[in-house]
């Protein structure tokens, strides 16, 4: 006796034999006639394209920079001496020869006196002995003084003209070191942290008693990597980038919370060589800095602006897809099929890809409606009118 289950299948399995038909029934013909295409009796999907059309695009470099001041000067006493006040404010500007440290003057200004009696001194025995030679010329003319009496006169005025140099060298030397106890700012800008006290012992310039700073205009240091920078000069040997004259980029700084700085400024300086342990080139931008927005150490984007392509392909982002061959694009052809076209892909442009290899003048690129498609698929462009190829 066969339970109501199997009985079921068995009623039910013809009816399933009948309703299939033979192998290779209407699905294979179908297939036969269609020639394969899965897209067959399928609505063709709206796309958008956009037209390859080769122009000049503006083509910028970004690095990470830091800044620093144009001239950091360290500020050091030029004698030995007990410090005796700081004559300025720690953190504020100053103006060159500005006073900043008076150092203890009292010692200098004894040997200026010691010095300046030792002058008074040279010049009194010059005096004396160019007496003695005048009063001897004529005696020694008139054959009444020996040749050695006169010669020890000429003499003694030629050893008194040279103590009085030497008397007046010192005494220029002691009033150097009495001004020197004066620290005056070698240059203008903004002082950093004082490193001696009052009272302490400066022992000459050894001693650093603090930094001068010039922030305006301020520099910022930044790298190219050696990799790229042989891209960019493969990029202009083959005619697809154009450089500023003389690599004078235009310059600006995006800074750490995303805003951009508002003054630009150019490239003052190109390494030739190769940093050994960053594998870059060093090079540094100059800014205007007339409101001290910018601090020496900040961490900054650097971004160059001034180099051109020609004849630059670009398309939307979204338009390039990735397969395992590499980059591709989705072309409408001819008779309005999506066709798969392989791209060599360089640097981004703002929103877009720029296309090095692949692209021609003309070819319609798809940028919406990618993820409906596959290779041979028709396709209707949005707003064009087109009508869709006859189905299979």
């Amino acid at each position: 006796m066969r339970s109501p289950a199997v009985r079921f299948l068995v009623l039910l399995l013809p009816l399933l034999a009948a309703a299939c038909g033979p192998a290779g029934g209407p699905d294979r013909g179908a297939k036969g006639k269609g020639g394969g295409n899965p897209f067959a009796g399928l609505p063709p999907p709206e796309v958008s394209v956009v037209t390859v059309a080769p122009r000049p695009l503006e083509e910028t470099f970004e690095y990470v920079g830091q800044t620093a001041g144009s001239r950091e000067v360290e500020v050091r006493a030029r004698v030995t001496g007990i410090l005796l006040s700081r004559n300025f404010t720690e953190g504020e500007p100053v103006k060159r020869g500005q006073s900043l440290y008076t150092i203890d003057p009292a010692p200098f200004a004894a040997v200026v006196n010691r010095a300046a009696a030792d002058v008074a001194g040279a010049e009194a025995r010059l005096d004396q002995a160019k007496r003695n030679a005048a009063r001897l010329k004529p005696l020694y003319a008139d054959k009444a003084v020996s040749q050695k009496d006169y010669d020890d006169a000429v003499s003694s005025e030629a050893i008194a003209e040279a103590d009085l140099k030497s008397a007046r060298a010192r005494l220029t030397e002691a009033q150097l070191n009495l001004a020197y106890t004066k620290v005056e700012a070698p240059a203008s800008g903004i002082t950093g942290r004082s490193l001696r006290q009052e009272g302490s012992l400066v022992s000459g310039p050894d001693v650093l008693l603090t930094t001068i700073t010039q922030v305006n205009p301020i520099w910022v240091n930044f790298g190219i990597p050696d990799r790229e920078q042989q891209r960019i000069q493969t990029d202009v040997l083959a005619g697809r980038l154009v450089l500023p004259p003389g690599g004078r980029y235009q310059v600006t700084l995006r800074r750490a919370d995303g805003s951009m700085y508002a003054e630009a400024g150019r490239v003052n300086f190109a390494d030739v060589r190769v940093s050994t342990t960053t594998g870059t080139r060093e090079m540094r931008a100059e800014l205007p800095n007339p409101r001290g927005l910018l601090h020496p150490g900040e961490f900054v984007r650097v971004i160059l602006r001034g180099a051109v392509r020609p004849n630059a392909i670009a398309v939307p982002q979204r338009a390039v897809l990735e397969g395992p061959q590499g980059k591709f694009v989705y072309v409408v052809n001819e008779k309005n099929l999506a066709e798969a076209r392989p791209v060599e892909a360089g640097e981004w442009h703002g929103e877009s890809w720029i296309i090095t290899g692949g692209l021609a003048a003309g070819d319609r690129v798809i940028i919406d409606g990618v993820m409906k498609l596959g290779p041979g698929a028709p396709v209707r462009i949005a707003g064009s009118g087109a009508k869709p190829p006859a189905k299979p």
